[in-house]
C-alpha cells in the first residue's frame, strides 16, 4: 500500500469500549478470565469494519478498511510488561 490519507471518518471512543468488551467475550468463549493483546487484535477487524469509513483516495487505490486495520495493527507494538 502506497501511503497516503485514506480514513474520512475515524473510529470514535465507542470503538474502543467495544474492543475491550468484544475481548473479553473471546477471552470467556476460550475460558479464560483475562483479555490478552491477541483478543484484541483478533476482534479488531470485526470491531474496525464499519466505524472506519474511507476517502474516496482509499476507494480509488482499492484499499479496504481491513487493509488499514491490518497497517494500523502492524504498527502498534504489544506492550511488554517487563515481569
Amino acid at each position: 500500500m502506497c501511503s497516503g490519507v485514506w480514513i474520512a471518518f475515524g473510529a470514535s471512543v465507542r470503538a474502543a469500549q467495544f474492543l475491550v468488551l468484544a475481548g473479553k467475550a473471546r477471552a470467556l468463549t476460550s475460558g479464560r478470565f483475562h483479555v490478552s493483546f491477541e483478543d484484541i487484535r483478533a476482534v479488531a477487524h470485526s470491531v474496525m469494519r464499519h466505524r472506519v469509513l474511507t476517502n474516496f483516495h482509499a476507494q480509488s487505490e482499492g484499499v479496504t478498511t481491513d487493509q488499514i486495520t491490518d497497517r494500523i495493527l502492524e504498527l502498534v507494538p504489544t506492550p511488554r510488561s517487563g515481569m
